[in-house]
């Protein structure tokens, strides 16, 4: 396979065969819905994207207007023949290519030039070859989906086995004030995964942040592996990874917000929860993580879910062995 094959390509053929194997079964058909609220199957042309690379190796995929962007500073990026993007080589350093590409991003941002950078965060994401790796270079939060490079973040299911509602899960309705996503509804506690912060220390800050939850209940924190999905808007590409945790909760416990990013909490009934994540209302690139949590807790089931390994399947897509194998050839044809 040509090195200048788009990852997004493969991403695209790769879900394009997940897809082909679904029915109108109901709820994988209305999973599939939820999808492509987000256009998160990728559209065609996304295949005319670029390669994003630091250091040789690809860490992102760029749209063509980025790359239109991105042109106009020979001295940070450079297109090779076959159409690939690089950082400059003369930018040897984390710390140098940091500078570089936070100078871009500044003035794009006074530019107005891309919806995203109006949620400036001034709080950054590490882009990196692989999870486990040395940062590569640090950007604005808002700017990562700019250059698709992977993002990373914590979600906590915080549930109680409630007297008279059963099994039951905390969902806040995020504040009208945050930048993406207000006013939706969302898992108890989530936050993106930035540059300082360990996957644990992220979950237990945003726990104390978002819900008021003290210590001693946090002791009761369980990872639960993770989910990835590949999600597309208006403001960008995004190859996310959430870290998940479970925190079962006392039946008499209330979270409260302390940072004003939450508008409301409510405890749902597990049996209400799968309707309230196929409406509009609830924050689409949080239903991975709910869906996750009723299967690996028996609600979703090969006996009610006949298609179940393919809904397992959609919640795992293989974003980082993708990445790794932009540069070779990839069991996943484009052809």
């Amino acid at each position: 396979m040509d090195r200048n094959v788009c990852i997004a390509r493969r991403f695209s053929r790769f879900l394009f065969r997940l897809r082909s194997r679904l029915s109108m079964n109901e709820s994988i058909g209305r999973f599939e819905m939820i999808l492509s609220r987000g256009e998160a199957h990728l559209l065609g042309d996304l295949q005319r994207c670029r390669p994003f690379l630091v250091c040789g190796k690809q860490v992102g995929v760029m749209q063509a207007k980025v790359v239109e962007a991105a042109c106009r500073y020979p001295d940070v990026f450079q297109m090779d023949s076959s159409g690939m993007i690089s950082m400059h080589p003369s930018l040897k350093t984390y710390e140098e290519r940091s500078a570089r590409i936070n100078h871009v991003l500044t003035q794009w941002k006074e530019e107005r030039l891309f919806v995203t950078l109006k949620g400036w965060r001034n709080e950054c994401y590490e882009v990196r070859t692989g999870f486990a790796d040395p940062p590569l270079l640090k950007m604005d939060r808002s700017a990562a989906c700019l250059f698709g490079v992977r993002q990373y973040g914590v979600e906590i299911n915080g549930y109680t086995r409630h007297p008279q509602l059963g099994m039951s899960l905390w969902l806040q309705r995020r504040a009208l004030t945050k930048p993406t996503w207000p006013g939706k509804w969302d898992n108890m506690v989530a936050g993106g995964l930035s540059v300082g912060h360990s996957v644990l220390d992220t979950a237990l800050k945003e726990a104390e942040e978002e819900a008021s939850i003290p210590a001693y209940l946090l002791a009761n924190l369980r990872s639960a592996g993770s989910v990835s999905f590949y999600f597309e808007s208006e403001r960008g590409l995004f190859p996310n990874t959430e870290f998940v945790y479970d925190l079962e909760l006392p039946a008499d416990f209330v979270p409260h917000n302390s940072d004003g990013e939450v508008d409301i909490f409510e405890l749902v009934p597990v049996s209400q929860v799968m309707e309230r994540i196929f409406t509009p209302e609830y924050k689409t690139t949080s239903c991975p993580t709910t869906l996750d949590f009723l299967i690996r807790h028996g609600f979703i089931n090969s006996d009610n879910e006949p298609r179940l390994p393919e809904l397992v399947e959609l919640l795992h897509i293989p974003l980082h062995y993708l990445y790794s194998q932009s540069s070779s050839q990839s069991p996943i044809s484009p052809n």
